[in-house]
């Protein structure tokens, strides 16, 4: 079928009352990005609602890449024409006709959202449906269970009349809900709480902590990968901040506090990452945490790890089961990377009884014990090194220096 144009549908952005205008135009303004490509499209905006005319470019890769932007929770390739209801009646026949397996029922939905329009939705439904059925002698009404649905969208600007509703991201614009630092493991859950909190509107950068040469260049790689994968969501050009964590965790070990080593790591990796989000304009901090999974996750640990920092923690998989978060990695492309079997920084230390529910006190108190810790969570910030990906694009280094081993 030659449609000839899509017609997008908002997701949670339509809940946002006087700011819905700013968010529409962010919208729109990362569609046009995602579909720089399709140089022939055109771009028309009314109130709620988006159209992009196809102008004789092919419809399935337009639809592959608007499935994951953002913001749209669902779209459709219609079919439009004139405010006539002979030309609507129609087009409505040629669309059903044309369908790759004829249906035995169908039933028609009209929506009359242009009020001037003489007929109301009920007579649409009726109107069309008779022309399409003489027509179409093996076609059957069902108004409860039809195989086929056909729409018939009148508003002020052209009637749309299409079959199909393709769902999308959903979710808010990117960017559109602030900016926000995320923690980027190795793993599997991290890249999905990064996705989750894109789709929530929030603009991110990445925070990787390595251990070189304790950690591998596989190990680096992995995470570029996964970076450069949410970088597709974005739409944007992607920063990952590499942190130099060895001389942080040798000394941390030195303490001699093997069961609350992952606690004092992760409450160095939030310092660290706060003053890199000042630094950037950042007002949170994304983590992959789950309640209850590993020892650093349970409800005392995760009290006393993010007292380190006075930012909000922002944790979209808290709830989360492991399997859910393996389905959903899977969904955005990250589950085959992150099984990749090379070892990020919190696993080279992993102590065998890690404590469940710190003392608070205690480890305040081992910290206070290191007195260079400060000033090598100083030297740490000041050392990160900043890559900027691109999902088609090799990474770009910035602020180059001596050695650099990524």
């Amino acid at each position: 079928m030659n449609y000839d144009k899509i017609l997008i549908r908002y997701g949670d952005l339509i809940m946002k009352g006087r700011n819905r205008s700013q968010f529409e135009k962010r919208l729109l303004q990362q569609l046009k990005r995602a579909l720089r490509p399709f140089e022939a499209l055109t771009y028309f905006k009314t109130y709620g609602r988006l159209t992009i005319s196809l102008n004789g470019e092919s419809y399935e890769p337009i639809a592959a890449r608007i499935k994951d932007i953002f913001g749209i929770a669902s779209f459709s390739p219609v079919i439009s024409v004139e405010n006539d209801l002979e030309k609507i009646r129609e087009a409505s026949l040629l669309l059903m006709k044309s369908l790759e397996t004829p249906p035995k029922t169908f039933k028609v939905a009209a929506k009359r959202g242009w009020k001037a329009y003489p007929h109301s939705s009920q007579e649409m439904n009726h109107l069309v449906g008779s022309y399409v059925l003489p027509a179409m002698p093996e076609l059957k009404v069902d108004v409860r269970n039809p195989e086929v649905e056909l729409r018939v969208d009148v508003q002020e600007e052209a009637t749309y009349i299409f079959v199909k509703v393709e769902m999308a991201a959903g979710g808010f614009p990117f960017g559109s809900n602030g900016k926000a630092l995320l923690l980027l493991s190795g793993g599997i859950d991290s890249p999905v709480a990064g996705w989750m909190a894109m789709r929530k509107g929030l603009e991110l950068e990445a925070v990787h902590f390595h251990s070189y040469p304790f950690t591998s260049e596989k190990a680096k790689e992995k995470v570029i990968d996964l970076a450069r994968r949410l970088s597709y969501y974005a739409g944007v050009p992607f920063k990952l901040h590499l942190v130099p964590f060895t001389d942080i965790q040798t000394r941390l070990a030195a303490a001699k506090q093997d069961n609350l080593i992952i606690t004092l790591m992760r409450r160095a990796m939030l310092r660290i990452t706060e003053q890199l989000a000042v630094k950037n304009g950042a007002n949170g901090i994304v983590t992959g945490e789950s309640l209850g999974q590993v020892a650093s996750q349970t409800l005392g640990s995760m009290n006393v790890i993010g007292r380190a920092t006075d930012l909000p923690l922002i944790k979209p998989l808290v709830m989360m089961d492991k399997q859910e978060i393996i389905n959903e990695a899977v969904k955005i492309g990250t589950f085959e990377t992150s099984i990749l079997p090379y070892e990020d920084c919190c696993t080279l230390f992993l102590p065998k009884s890690p404590s469940t529910n710190p003392n608070l006190k205690v480890v305040e108190y081992t910290e206070a014990s290191i007195k260079e810790l400060d000033q090598l969570i100083a030297e740490a910030v000041e050392g990160t090194e900043l890559m900027t990906l691109t999902p088609d694009a090799p990474a770009q280094a910035e602020d180059a220096g001596e050695d650099r081993w990524f």
